[in-house]
């Protein structure tokens, strides 16, 4: 199994045998096809010089679901339209961005404690992340 560690947390790869759990627990049963492909189609508009496709690692902390991150890179420049932040990171703040930017957009639209409870475990997560400043400067 895979791991990304920071200071106190460690994410771990959902293995492949629950990755068809990870979705609905994330998202929500209502939300799932819809949660995904906002999740693909922003990080088209978030890295489009780096991202264009590919395999996604599904993340989680303590049992929980966290956050989707691309595995076609290690890292990814983050230059598009919906921040102002310009810079590079891993995939896995990649990720973060990209999932904290999805939960945002779709409560918009779809008021659900799935997405409210999924944002703040995963902003309180981005907190102790190794680019948590990155992370943060890219989502104000």
């Amino acid at each position: 199994m895979s791991k990304f560690e920071t200071n106190s947390q460690t994410a771990t790869i959902v293995p492949d045998e629950r990755r068809l759990e990870f979705l609905p627990i994330l998202f929500g049963r209502l939300l799932l096809i819809i949660g995904e492909n906002t999740v693909y189609s922003l990080m088209e508009r978030l890295s489009p010089l780096d991202y264009h496709g590919g395999f996604w690692d599904f993340y989680e902390h303590e049992g929980k679901p966290l956050f989707l991150a691309p595995r076609s890179r290690s890292r990814f420049r983050i230059t598009g339209e919906i921040t102002g932040f310009q810079g590079e990171v891993s995939a896995e703040a990649a990720g973060i961005i990209d999932t904290l930017f999805a939960f945002s957009h779709l409560s918009f639209r779809h008021p659900s404690d799935h997405l409210s409870e999924g944002y703040a475990r995963l902003y309180a997560y981005s907190a102790e992340h190794a680019e948590a400043s990155e992370i943060f400067q890219a989502i104000d």
